[in-house]
């Protein structure tokens, strides 16, 4: 008769690797928790038994044991920009360093309601962690108020009560940025910022008229744009043809293109007829033409000071409470010098 052979043997587990490797089971566990104290003699031999036998953790398993479901959920708006994308993808790629994977959730608006129930959305998924990318003044209303009983960290430049937070000096950007076309003798700089109820436009406004106080000087013409390239182009064509400013400090680096664009439509030169500063240096800017002097955010250490924040508030450390990472100029060559008029066609 016949033996009842299983054509599909048992997948290799953890004392089987650890067979392989001639280590203990606690070593192994060791390697696949990135834990500091292996040497790398030992990881190099577990890493190849693992890849020889195709061993796979058990997570299921795992979070049996650990009560942990290794996800931390995001909570995000208005993905389609340029910032909060890439803040979600430096949150990710952390997370999977940590060993975390990642659970995003888009609102479809910014109202409080749809706030809370995303945030209810991931805690019945059992998340270790919530990030809230709030950007919004409503976003951050309705975070003041959750108890979800898991660490949540907001990334934003908010300055909420009671709510971790971590984020970028956007002030201290826009302050960098009108401070650079000072001190290249502009002396009527423009703002175009971004949607009134965003907290970076309303920070980077406040370090452009900082800046031009503490310089003695008036604020210029301040237009309100939504971000978009086209919002920068209409903001630019109307700057332009009032002849009022020779330098704009743009929001971010789409509506500094839009304003490029209209001053290309205006036959104007740049730096030598207008300057112009954007800001979050963007992957393009240094492809624009001119390629632009912009102000650079790194969202990938974003990611990465949000995640340690979160793994200290899960093995009971007491974290840093709110966390800025300071911007920089990058200067290229859509500044220069202030010209001596503002030529319009």
């Amino acid at each position: 008769m016949a033996e009842n052979v299983s054509s599909h043997p048992r997948p290799p587990v953890m004392e089987d690797v650890a067979a392989k490797a001639g280590v203990s089971h606690q070593t192994v566990s060791r390697v696949i928790n990135n834990h500091p104290n292996v040497s790398a003699k030992t990881r190099t031999l577990v890493e190849a038994a693992i890849a020889e036998l195709g061993y796979r953790r058990n997570t299921a398993a795992r979070q049996l044991v650990t009560r942990r479901s290794e996800t931390f959920g995001v909570v995000a708006h208005n993905m389609e920009h340029y910032g909060p994308s890439r803040i979600l993808l430096g949150i990710q790629e952390a997370a999977r360093t940590a060993g975390y994977s990642v659970n995003s959730v888009g609102l479809p608006d910014a109202s409080q309601k749809a706030i809370i129930e995303t945030v209810e959305y991931h805690l019945a998924h059992q998340v270790d962690a919530l990030v809230v990318i709030a950007p919004q003044e409503e976003i951050v209303r309705a975070i003041e108020k959750l108890q979800p009983g898991v660490p949540l960290v907001a990334i934003g430049d908010i300055g909420a009560a009671g709510v971790q937070s971590v984020g970028v000096d956007q002030q201290r950007g826009g302050w960098l940025a009108t401070q650079h076309l000072i001190e290249l003798g502009h002396r009527n700089i423009a703002h175009i910022m971004g949607p009134a109820d965003w907290l970076d436009a309303q920070a980077r406004r406040r370090g452009w008229e900082a800046a031009l106080s503490a310089a003695g000087l008036q604020t210029g013409p301040l237009l309100v744009g939504d971000w978009s390239a086209e919002s920068g182009y209409r903001a630019g064509k109307k700057l332009i043809d009032d002849g009022e400013c020779s330098a704009v400090f743009a929001g971010n680096d789409q509506m500094s293109l839009g304003v490029l664009r209209a001053a290309h439509e205006r036959k104007l030169s740049l730096p030598r007829d207008l300057s112009v500063v954007g800001f979050d240096d963007s992957p393009e800017s240094g492809f624009y033409y001119p390629p632009l002097t912009t102000v650079r955010q790194d969202f990938m250490e974003l990611g990465r000071r949000c995640v340690a924040m979160i793994l200290d508030g899960i093995s009971g450390n007491d974290p840093l409470f709110s966390v800025r990472i300071q911007p920089h100029l990058t200067e290229r060559a859509s500044t220069g010098p202030k010209p001596a008029a503002l030529a319009r066609s």
